[in-house]
């Protein structure tokens, strides 16, 4: 009697079958719905995650299982029904539309690629996408997180998500992976105009925030570069904006838990900033690059209340770059950089159909 293998049951192999090329654009994920249900699912496999909380499992999964994802999931579900949109999840429909945008660039291009969308927690899953792309006759794939700054915590959790479903795959593609552009001079430049934009219609601040989602202190202490990165971003995007040190400061945002996360926390030093009679904060979130749950619920909802009710007279928050037809071409020379030596390149004649294509669609996404 055979022993049962450990693969999944794939199709046939054939052979002189063309080999095509897929990129997957991952992003961190969202509820299906703005339910308890739907997030305590989310919940459950978001902090499961190792990489996302870093304590022993039998110490933390009876904290995760009896507490948290008995209270937290009923509050979540109330934030995200304030976000929600007519099509869903904003982090979800930025996604989609990124990763169409992104296909049409590229294809302008000329690279005859496949381009998909996947969540690291929830659907669709990495795991899905990757069947897709396989079915699609994808035999590379590049994986593109939408972390422009690396962490364990986020990026390299993708990584394992790959890994496993590797792992179950008897014909596996090859696979490679952006793992930063936290200082690519498109996406800085996408950042910067978005903020131009923003104050050739309003005027300028008197602060910019540039608030960033918070990791455990620890990381960095064990070697994470999370921290620096985002501080090279933030010194960097101040640098194209022309502003000084002294007009600016890199925050991070979403603690979680009693341990010591990365600082200074944005929502404090909002408050100290209003206390201190600054009138006008703008802030920026130059990590996200789909506006989410942590961008509009928690910066333009809860921030934006504690720096008016400690004293400020205007909060202007600064959309993410969902998208920007800047950002999309961004990311296309991210993804184009790392295709280099696979063979992508197709006609002219569909290059330039799909060039208008990519304008169109960039168009419409935009912001």
């Amino acid at each position: 009697m055979p022993l049962p293998s450990p693969y999944r049951s794939e199709p046939a192999y054939q052979h002189g079958q063309p080999g095509r090329t897929g990129v997957l654009l991952c992003n961190l994920g969202t509820p299906d719905a703005p339910t308890a249900a739907a997030v305590r699912r989310y919940l459950a496999q978001f902090l499961s995650d190792p990489r996302v909380v870093e304590i022993p499992r039998i110490v933390w999964l009876p904290i995760l299982h009896g507490i948290i994802l008995r209270v937290r999931p009923a509050k979540s579900a109330q934030k995200y029904a304030s976000i929600w949109t007519p099509e869903g999840s904003p982090l979800k429909v930025w996604t989609e539309r990124q990763a169409q945008a992104l296909g049409s660039a590229l294809a302008a291009q000329a690279h005859d690629v496949v381009v998909r969308y996947a969540m690291r927690y929830g659907n669709p899953s990495i795991a899905a996408e990757l069947d897709a792309l396989k079915a699609d006759g994808a035999t590379r794939v590049l994986i593109v997180p939408a972390y422009p700054q690396y962490s364990g915590t986020t990026t390299a959790s993708v990584c394992d998500a790959v890994y496993e479903w590797a792992a179950r795959t008897r014909n596996i593609p090859e696979l490679r992976f952006v793992q930063r552009y936290h200082d690519d001079a498109g996406y800085i430049a996408a950042l910067a105009a978005r903020i131009r934009t923003h104050w050739d219609a309003h005027g300028q601040p008197d602060q910019l925030v540039m608030s960033f989602h918070g990791v455990p202190e620890r990381t960095l202490q064990l070697g994470d570069p999370y921290h620096c990165e985002c501080h090279k971003t933030g010194r960097l995007l101040a640098s194209a904006l022309g502003i000084g040190k002294d007009r600016y400061k890199v925050t991070f945002q979403s603690r979680f838990g009693k341990a010591k996360w990365l600082e200074p926390y944005t929502e404090p030093t909002l408050v100290a900033l209003a206390q201190a009679g600054t009138q006008r904060v703008d802030v920026v979130c130059p990590g996200f690059t789909s506006d989410c749950l942590e961008t509009l619920e928690e910066i333009n909802m809860e921030a934006r209340e504690a720096f008016l009710h400690a004293g400020g007279k205007a909060f202007h928050y600064i959309p993410c770059l969902n998208g920007d037809a800047a950002w999309i071409e961004a990311l296309a020379g991210i993804s184009a950089q790392h295709l280099a030596g696979w063979p992508t390149q197709g006609s002219a004649d569909g290059a330039a159909l799909a060039g208008s294509r990519a304008a169109a669609l960039a168009l419409g996404a935009a912001q």
